[in-house]
């Protein structure tokens, strides 16, 4: 089992994996995702079942439906909640609205996109570890809130009063901008999903969650995906930023999604 850099900042390639089954695997890339945030492997083309199992190495598998796997897909033949991925093409986290977040996610590709279609992500601990003192003070104990209902009007700017009544269903979520981990590291609770700051005007609140996020995914944060068909693809949810570059609704594109259960609240 041999690793590679993605970029300096972030993401690891592995490749020489010939058995998913040895945990040795498994605790290696745990470790290199602990540390690099996304990993990569190429040409594993796992079917639905290898894909449960391998991600059951990595932790307890989350079961959305009781499936324990999700297709993601914009065809709404394939997924019911295909109208909801749009929001997947702005920067988010996944469960900042729940008290607990997902540890990480692993997406393997089973059809690409001919023109667009890749995955971003970005590395909030490296963002924050490379902040300026001075704004490092600025953010530090200040809180926000988090809804669904903030993703999607980033997807649909004029709601109808239907759209925002559903929106308002979901839960909202309180957590510090800077999230202080138990291992001592720091990354930062923003996205889509970043509602407000508590306390602070409409405006000066949406100005600083904006400017943290442009400071966030600045092109030295960040690891960019151009699928292939087989690519199996890891990253840690609860620190890095991530986004669907966008593609034609009418794509082939579809991705099978598993979920690993996290362990650490937000702060």
């Amino acid at each position: 089992m041999q690793t590679a850099a993605l970029t300096p900042a972030l993401g690891v390639e592995v490749s020489g994996v010939d058995d998913l089954t040895d945990d040795m695997v498994a605790i290696r890339c745990l470790e290199a995702l602990k540390w690099r945030g996304v990993l990569l492997i190429r040409g594993l083309d796992l079917d639905d079942s290898q894909q449960i199992a391998f991600s059951a190495k990595l932790g307890d598998v989350l079961a959305p439906g009781g499936k324990g796997i999700f297709t993601v897909s914009l065809d709404p033949a394939k997924n019911s909640m295909a109208e909801y991925l749009r929001g997947t093409f702005n920067w988010h986290i996944d469960d900042t609205t729940n008290d607990v977040p997902a540890k990480a996610t692993m997406l393997t590709a089973r059809h690409v996109a001919m023109v667009g279609g890749g995955t971003e992500f970005a590395s909030t601990y490296v963002a924050y570890e490379n902040l300026p003192e001075r704004d490092r003070e600025r953010y530090d104990g200040l809180r926000v809130v988090h809804s669904f209902e903030a993703s999607q009007r980033a997807v649909y700017p004029e709601p109808s009063e239907k759209q925002v009544a559903a929106w308002r269903t979901q839960p909202t979520h309180e957590t510090s901008l800077v999230w202080n981990r138990i291992d001592g590291r720091r990354s930062l609770a923003i996205g889509a999903t970043a509602d407000h700051i508590v306390g602070m005007g409409t405006q000066e609140s949406r100005e600083l969650l904006d400017e943290l996020l442009v400071w966030s995914t600045q092109e030295q944060f960040c690891y960019t995906h151009d699928w292939k068909v087989g690519d199996v693809v890891i990253w840690d949810n609860t620190g890095m930023l991530h986004r669907a570059l966008p593609y034609a609704p009418t794509s082939e594109r579809t991705m099978k999604r598993t979920t690993i259960a996290g362990n650490e609240p937000w702060a």
